[in-house]
């Protein structure tokens, strides 16, 4: 969701770090060859706070639920140190091969591990301790609530774990569809949760900052 004017759209990316070679192609790929998928791709400006926010937490174990052709996992996997790992969970071999030649490309295979099942069962697997330092959810929005049950008690204090679409474009305001009251009630129930501390930030279609406290 586009909340400001394509002059200002333009002049915010104009003023955030330019997209490489890598970024360039992998979204002019999946624009051409995903057409109808490809609003699923996060946008430029947001794959760069991304990248910053992963470096600001010093971040070393990260998982992301939601893959797709693998910017955001990009900018998650060059936020992290040499020794760093990202866990992405997704549920689509068509799409995640795409993501796997621009890992590739990137220089980050090393750094990412891949499961592709339902991001529960992933999660449920994973060490019971709170080790993660960052993960990003950008998914089905009615595994929302689900992804965060599993991953918050994992996280450390200090780690962060950042929500895409939490504007939902604007649905949350009045929710009609189970979508639109996923993620409204998420939004409430994370302001209820005090285990975190919770910003919602008007990027693109929403981001959601969830400090573990």
């Amino acid at each position: 969701m586009d909340i400001v004017t394509p002059a200002i759209n333009d002049y915010l990316l104009a003023h955030t770090e330019p997209a490489d070679d890598v970024l360039r192609d992998l979204a002019e790929e999946t624009h051409r060859e995903l057409t109808r998928q490809s609003g699923m791709q996060i946008s430029h400006d947001e794959g760069e706070l991304l990248t910053m926010l992963v470096r600001l937490t010093g971040a070393r174990q990260a998982v992301e639920v939601g893959t797709f052709t693998g910017y955001s996992s990009i900018c998650i996997a060059r936020g992290l140190p040499s020794d760093g790992h990202l866990l992405c969970c997704d549920v689509s071999e068509e799409y995640t091969s795409v993501a796997r030649r621009y890992w590739e490309r990137a220089g980050v295979t090393d750094k990412i591990e891949l499961k592709i099942a339902p991001a529960v069962e992933t999660l449920k697997t994973l060490p019971s301790e709170p080790y993660l330092d960052f993960a990003f959810i950008d998914a089905d929005k009615a595994g929302y609530a689900s992804y965060v049950a599993e991953i918050l008690p994992r996280l450390r204090p200090g780690g962060l774990m950042a929500l895409d679409n939490m504007l939902w474009s604007g649905d949350v305001l009045n929710p009609q569809d189970d979508d639109a009251r996923a993620v409204a009630d998420l939004n409430d129930a994370l302001l209820a949760d005090d285990r975190v501390d919770v910003v919602l930030l008007p990027v693109r279609d929403g981001v959601s900052l969830a400090r573990k406290r």
